[in-house]
């Protein structure tokens, strides 16, 4: 699942395979920019903004992406064969004439002017993983709506950029809290957002996402994919229930035992249905 450090690691990827090299293909397979065609251009940079990507080509245009739940995009040399999924998949194609980056199941692509990046990443809050991270500013944000559940806080890239379903449950058992407390009651903001970057850089090196500091396969992970089954501090089986509005669900996986709080309970937890309810739907706010 792509969160800040998915997509700080691709852009990473993406600028050192098309950054000051010539496109020799472009095909991007969208019905708004099918007859787009890039070719001729140099790329200049690929840069990160959260959990989108921006790559910048000659001629001060910007081609905008998301990866959104599953989206990514694959480097290859020139001339081989796309293997990252079928063919119907591919959204976009960038190629110069040692690398091929090919954009699958990308649900947002758009090519703007530069100077208008602003007009989709200006909503953002200060980015996890930017140069520019403000932990004030985040927490500030953070607290902006008192009564809100922190789990769905959390998700909204308004506040921080870049955190996603995985490390919003990490972050809440890290830290001993429900992710249904209001984030007005949150006893230490600023640990929070100092926690929320140090994961982001532990991990933004590796596609592996890592939260214990055990790379074991099977225990990467506190609490997140790990419904009904023990605790690894405590035993207590883990849960999982629905959280956000309408539309917007996305699952978060908890220990209602070193948890506690509202929601942490069992039945009094929005949309839980035993230890493996819940069915993870909708779309990070603002992402």
């Amino acid at each position: 699942m792509p969160e800040g450090d998915t997509v700080w690691l691709t852009a990473r990827n993406l600028h050192r395979a098309l950054a000051g090299r010539t496109l020799v293909r472009s095909d991007l397979r969208v019905p708004r920019l099918a007859t787009v065609d890039l070719t001729g251009r140099a790329v200049t940079e690929v840069v990160p903004r959260g959990k989108h990507l921006l790559t910048r080509v000659e001629g001060g245009l910007t081609l905008h992406s998301h990866l959104g739940m599953d989206g990514s995009w694959r480097i290859q040399a020139t001339g081989e064969r796309p293997r990252g999924g079928p063919a119907h998949q591919i959204r976009a194609i960038l190629a110069n004439s040692g690398y091929t980056a090919v954009g699958y199941r990308l649900p947002a692509l758009d090519l703007l002017r530069t100077a208008e990046e602003h007009t989709v990443v200006g909503h953002l809050g200060p980015d996890l993983l930017g140069p520019g991270w403000d932990p004030e500013e985040a927490a500030r944000r953070l607290l902006a709506e008192p009564a809100r559940a922190l789990g769905e806080a959390l998700l909204d890239q308004r506040n921080l950029a870049g955190i996603g379903n995985v490390y919003k449950s990490e972050l809440c058992f890290l830290l001993r809290v429900s992710p249904w407390l209001p984030a007005g009651e949150l006893p230490d903001p600023g640990r929070l957002t100092a926690l929320a970057r140090r994961l982001l850089e532990a991990n933004k090196e590796r596609f592996t996402r890592i939260t214990t500091a055990d790379p074991r396969p099977e225990h990467r992970l506190w609490v997140y994919g790990r419904a009904g089954r023990p605790c690894r501090r405590c035993g207590t089986p883990v849960r999982m229930a629905d959280q956000g509005p309408g539309g917007q669900e996305r699952s978060t996986y908890w220990c209602p035992r070193c948890q506690p709080g509202p929601g942490s309970g069992g039945p009094d937890a929005p949309g839980a249905s035993g230890p493996a309810g819940g069915s993870g739907r909708g779309a990070d706010p603002s992402g």
